[in-house]
């Protein structure tokens, strides 16, 4: 089997920071060679999140294990990770989503980042952007409130503090919350997760009036160059962010693909 490290230590981090959010939640979980494996659970019809981690000689091993693990935590949703598109999970009546590249930036200086926090910016509509890590509740149920409602996360809507991401996950090792306010208005963040070996970005978010003035490329060069700069940054892009990470120095590594379930087959 071939393997890509850039690719596995972007898995690894995927996983890693599924189940900081377990241990956050009091979710169970469980780690596989090469499968990772979080029961969410909010509601009873909750998307539980499966990541694949290490290439995979047979199919039917993994999805034995994927079935295994529907049937003793009585399954509803769920989500599938892919980065090595082998998988064929049409028969557990899961939907094929769009192919998104898994991707990895070298570490290195960051352009256009700032040297120290907040960093300030008067560039944005006469505005006074504002970019500095979130730190404590109230902080972080910003961040919350503003990835729910501009990701989306439409299953956590209407935003429900500490629903989708508790304020328990500040105390995780590696986990950090980013926010820009234009004149004190929230306008964009994101997290990062930094699990020792790389650390990924997740839920690049920008609410709708903030879009495309380059407000979340000032929060992203911001968390790269404050958020272990020393390491590899990985994430998976989609579409829309994707032109913004190459521009970043982010590179593809793979094509990942996404199965998703939203009720029990029939």
């Amino acid at each position: 089997m071939n393997t890509n490290r850039r690719l596995e230590r972007a898995n690894d981090n995927a996983a890693a920071f599924w189940l900081a959010q377990a241990r956050a939640h009091g979710w169970r979980s469980r780690t596989l060679p090469g499968l990772t494996a979080v029961r969410c659970a909010r509601t009873p019809d909750d998307a539980h999140r499966f990541v694949v981690t290490r290439p995979y000689a047979e199919t039917c091993v993994v999805e034995r294990e994927l079935a295994n693990l529907l049937s003793e935590w009585s399954t509803v949703c769920f989500t599938l990770e892919d980065p090595y598109g082998g998988l064929d999970l049409t028969r557990f009546g899961a939907v094929r989503m769009a192919v998104m590249p898994v991707m990895v930036r070298d570490p290195g200086p960051v352009e256009g980042a700032p040297a120290a926090l907040p960093a300030v910016s008067q560039a944005y509509g006469g505005g006074r952007l504002t970019v500095d890590e979130a730190t404590d509740g109230d902080g972080f149920a910003l961040v919350e409130r503003a990835i729910v409602e501009g990701f989306p996360l439409p299953a956590r809507q209407p935003w429900v503090r500490g629903e989708a991401l508790p304020e328990r996950l500040l105390d995780e090792p590696g986990w950090r919350a980013w926010l820009g306010r234009v004149d004190g208005a929230v306008a964009s963040t994101c997290l990062t997760y930094d699990d020792g070996r790389a650390t990924g970005v997740y839920w690049v978010a920008t609410l709708p009036e903030w879009r495309g003035r380059g407000v979340a490329g000032a929060v992203l060069r911001t968390a790269l160059a404050h958020a272990h700069p020393d390491r590899p940054a990985t994430l998976v892009a989609t579409a829309l962010g994707e032109p913004l990470y190459r521009k970043l120095g982010f590179t593809e590594q793979a094509r990942t693909c996404w199965w998703t379930r939203t009720s029990v087959e029939g």
